[in-house]
């Protein structure tokens, strides 16, 4: 369903946003990527082949959102997995930095979705990124779950708004991806090992999983004010 069909996708640079344009374009859809990086957009697109374009973009400068999609043009489907997160104590977090995570996860995907929507067909889609700590109450993510609940009410709202355009939310849990590169590993394995323990999974997720996802929010023309979880069970715990 998504052959000859125009995706774009900020965020496709590396993890989710870089595997659900792998799985895109395998199934014959043309993608374009954007993210911040110029060096991983370029192996990004490498990877992709022929059917990929990639521009850079900071999706918190809102003129430069809205001068992204002026140059894109029209498309079919617009999925915006970028963001950067962050946690720590609600007392001792600094005010900028929540106010930090707000601009790029919630007003990125705010801007995305404002200058996006008109450039999409009727039968297209929009795919926002939430996450579990806005359904799982976890010490440590009280402007991280904040925002990722704005998210999800957003684009519930949005799939009433923008209509017939679908709008649906990904909320994933833990996923093994570069955004977690910067702990030491022997942190990382062990911080996935001892969730996998506790999952009804027994694993944590993988980008793939959570691209799987999207793809089926993109295909599923039935579908519409979604929030679509993707995290092994995390929010029963």
């Amino acid at each position: 369903m998504l052959h000859n069909q125009k995706i774009v996708i900020i965020g496709g640079s590396s993890g989710i946003g870089l595997e659900t344009a792998k799985q895109a374009v395998a199934l014959g859809a043309g993608v374009i990527i954007a993210s911040r990086s110029e060096e991983k957009l370029q192996k990004a697109k490498e990877s992709l082949g022929s059917k990929a374009s990639a521009y850079t973009l900071d999706i918190t400068d809102e003129q430069q959102v809205q001068a992204f999609f002026e140059k894109v043009g029209t498309f079919d489907h617009l999925v915006v997995s970028a963001a950067e997160t962050s946690g720590g104590s609600f007392l001792q977090t600094d005010t900028a930095q929540a106010r930090k995570l707000f601009d790029n996860k919630f007003w990125g995907q705010y801007y995305a979705a404002k200058y996006g929507a008109p450039k999409i067909s009727t039968n297209g889609s929009i795919t926002l990124f939430s996450g579990v700590v806005a359904y799982k109450a976890m010490i440590g993510s009280s402007a991280l779950g904040a925002v990722n609940a704005a998210v999800s009410n957003l684009g519930q709202t949005l799939a009433l708004e923008l209509a017939p355009i679908r709008v649906n939310i990904v909320s994933p849990g833990i996923i093994d991806t570069p955004s977690r590169s910067k702990m030491p590993e022997d942190v990382r394995e062990n911080f996935y090992a001892t969730l996998a323990d506790k999952l009804p999974v027994k694993r944590v997720g993988q980008a793939k999983d959570v691209a799987q996802s999207v793809l089926y929010l993109l295909q599923n023309s039935f579908v519409t004010g979604t929030v679509l979880h993707v995290e092994g069970g995390h929010i029963l715990l």
